[in-house]
């Protein structure tokens, strides 16, 4: 851990360099405090955690993908352990390795000392071995993306090339967006025939779409509905939840303050946990939570570690309004790890399906998947042969009831493009999450203007990624080319009075 930077302060003060090794550091008892919690939360991440699931009694076997998974596990655990204790908040990595460590780490390893699986697995054990390697091997890469972002371009290192001016939200497009927020969520909402219906069960939402006749078109007529009903009403709270807490003219004008409560009764309406899947709602909570705190370290590492805690004791358990009465039935169980068996991390099965699938005849695809997820607004109409979501193709091959099923972005890659594809993919995510991070690092501040976009887009794009990271990709496409539609409109480079947000 990190100690805590002295900076100069007053009027002759500069901004502190990108690389703070130049500045003064002194050892205060909060910086004693966090290395004392360091050790522990390392270990507990790391070691602790682990070895408690793997010695648990269950009928699983003691193989070569067990020991794997083991180490998957402690790997994960080590790199989100660096996450947290970091001196600099990483949204995106962080995010990444939350994700990792419970859904393709903890949960997978308890399933494999119990010897029980949320979804089957179909194949041959040596499947699934071959999937536990290639998600360590994924990982390993991503960790490679970061190294090589440090590498940065000499002019910009040395500060030679001057800084790219900040893409800014423009206020009268602002307003636009939230007129449209207003109109996407009633439409979402007359549609499936009033709020009660938001408040009942995900099941009553999905009845609701398919008497609406939306789902005649299979998933992209339902994620277009549902994008246009949550995603513009989000990024536009987001928006003004940070237009007030760094500005003090807007907490002075009424028509601000009215406008953000507005949309605030209108986000509990359309994006409420009732009505929407969990991973849905934990984006909801993850890009406000650091809209609202944009600068706390504190709540950066709470954030992350308590994520792990409601993981493993609440998540489970969540899914008290998937279903209506009749059909909703509660989890009777004796162990801890049970729930992680019987719920919804299925990613490392779902991966070893999917290499067996493609090895009993169909092999890589080549990109045929990912143009699919791409391209997911095209009707079937005119794409007679459009891709199907990889994980109802799966599912369909396998003769499962429930095709709703997840294909990690690991799987995706890999039946898209092999195992050096999938390496290079991940290379590429963790590159990017890299310098994106660093970026959002330096622009989040205090100091930085309330119309700041990348202020608001990192902790959205880091909430979500759970989505991106658990697939399938093409259920995830909707909102992502919505959002990116709504980032469109309201972006700016203009400065002047009658753009920026004061």
């Amino acid at each position: 851990m990190s100690e805590t930077v002295v900076r100069p302060t007053g009027p002759a003060a500069a901004p502190p360099p990108d690389d703070e090794k130049s500045w003064g550091r002194v050892t205060t008892p909060r910086t004693l405090l966090s290395r004392a919690l360091s050790v522990p939360l390392a270990l507990g991440f790391t070691v602790f955690l682990p070895l408690l699931v793997a010695v648990q009694h269950g009928a699983g076997q003691r193989d070569a993908a067990f020991w794997l998974q083991l180490l998957l596990t402690m790997y994960a655990g080590a790199r989100l352990s660096a996450m947290v204790l970091t001196s600099r908040r990483k949204l995106l990595q962080g995010s990444f390795w939350l994700f990792v460590y419970m859904a393709m780490g903890v949960a997978p390893l308890a399933q494999a000392v119990l010897g029980q699986v949320p979804t089957p697995v179909v194949g041959p054990r040596s499947d699934l071995t071959v999937a536990i390697g290639l998600v360590l091997l994924g990982c390993a890469a991503f960790d490679v993306g970061v190294l090589l972002a440090r590498h940065r371009p000499a002019g910009r290192a040395g500060g030679s090339q001057k800084e790219p001016r900040p893409v800014m939200a423009h206020r009268r497009r602002l307003q636009l967006l939230t007129v449209l927020s207003f109109l996407g969520s009633a439409a979402f909402v007359v549609k499936l025939g009033g709020p009660a219906v938001f408040f009942s069960s995900r099941q009553e939402i999905i009845a609701g779409i398919q008497e609406a006749g939306v789902s005649q078109d299979g998933q992209a007529g339902q994620a277009l509905l549902r994008g246009f009903g949550t995603v513009p009403a989000l990024l536009s709270l987001l928006l003004y939840t940070r237009w007030l807490i760094t500005s003090k003219f807007a907490r002075r004008k009424v028509s601000i303050i009215v406008t953000w409560s507005a949309l605030a009764a209108l986000n509990l309406v359309v994006n409420n946990p009732i009505s929407n899947p969990r991973y849905w709602f934990l984006t909801v909570m993850f890009s406000l939570l650091f809209t609202v705190f944009p600068v706390s370290a504190a709540m950066y590492r709470v954030a992350l570690s308590m994520a792990v805690v409601i993981a493993l004791l609440v998540f489970p358990f969540a899914d008290r309004f998937r279903y209506d009465e009749k059909n909703y039935k509660p989890v009777e169980t004796t162990s801890f790890l049970e729930p992680m068996a019987l719920k919804d991390y299925d990613q490392i099965g779902m991966f070893a399906n999917t290499i067996t699938y493609s090895n009993s005849g169909p092999g890589h695809f080549y990109g045929r998947q990912l143009a699919g997820s791409v391209f997911f607004a095209v009707p079937r109409t005119m794409w007679p042969g459009k891709p199907r979501d990889t994980g109802v193709m799966v599912g369909q091959w396998m003769g499962t009831v429930n095709t709703n099923l997840s294909s990690p972005i690991w799987a995706e890659l890999w039946l898209d493009f092999g195992p050096l594809g999938m390496g290079a993919g991940l290379l590429g995510m963790g590159y990017a999450s890299a310098r994106v991070d660093r970026r959002y690092a330096k622009r989040a501040t205090r100091r930085s203007p309330p119309g700041s976009l990348i202020s608001v887009v990192v902790p959205l794009v880091a909430g979500y990624s759970f989505i991106l990271l658990r697939g399938p990709l093409l259920q995830a496409s909707g909102r992502v080319a919505i959002a990116a539609l709504c980032l469109a409109l309201v972006a700016t480079y203009r400065q002047d009075k009658d753009a920026k947000l004061r």
